[in-house]
């Protein structure tokens, strides 16, 4: 969850900490398998991700690990986002993809960026806006593990253009320094999350 608000009364709370455990006698070796099919990267992205996290097998519940699988179609993107709870090591299995992240105001929001190819592998630290799209000709997968068993997704433009309710426009015009018509016309597309 993104966020846990301390009570003085547990009657009143919620179990934090993924969820609730099974009887240890009743655990079955079918809790901590999964099969992964390829994702199928046809849509306005040109990528799938198939995340691994405890909601798909549950038998990751507290063990602080998860993955993903990303499929990419040519030119495909897997758009800007972050995992609140998580950093992610990305593996390339096949093809080619330009990766990268940003860091914080702190460090000047520099862009770190990278052409990986097969067997390559590369860093995404916890809560960064980062990114990956194939650059190379054909398909392309990878695998990323990730340091949670609920990382969190957040894809910034669905964040930004489509919460619920929309964030003010004055609020965008400002922070973005553009006309009214322009968030308007942002706020009006359909963004896509390939999560």
């Amino acid at each position: 969850q993104d966020f846990c608000v301390a009570i003085k009364d547990p009657k009143d709370g919620v179990f934090v900490n993924g969820k609730f455990c099974k009887d240890p006698a009743l655990v079955k070796a079918e809790d901590f398998f999964k099969h992964i099919d390829p994702g199928n990267p046809v849509n306005a992205l040109g990528s799938q991700v198939t995340p691994v996290f405890v909601d798909q097998l549950f038998g990751l519940n507290t063990l602080g690990i998860s993955l993903a699988r990303i499929d990419f179609a040519p030119k495909g993107l897997n758009p800007p986002h972050i995992h609140p709870r998580g950093t992610e090591i990305l593996t390339v299995l096949e093809g080619t993809l330009y990766v990268g992240f940003v860091t914080s105001n702190q460090d000047k929001n520099r862009l770190f960026t990278k052409v990986l190819n097969k067997g390559d592998v590369f860093v995404f630290p916890i809560g960064l806006i980062h990114f990956q799209l194939n650059v190379g000709y054909g398909n392309a997968v990878a695998i990323a593990a990730l340091s949670s068993q609920n990382p969190g997704v957040i894809t910034i433009a669905n964040a930004l253009f489509k919460s619920n309710p929309l964030i003010s426009d004055e609020v965008l015009t400002k922070a973005f320094q553009v006309d009214k018509s322009i968030v308007d016309y942002l706020q009006g597309q359909t963004w896509y999350d390939n999560n």
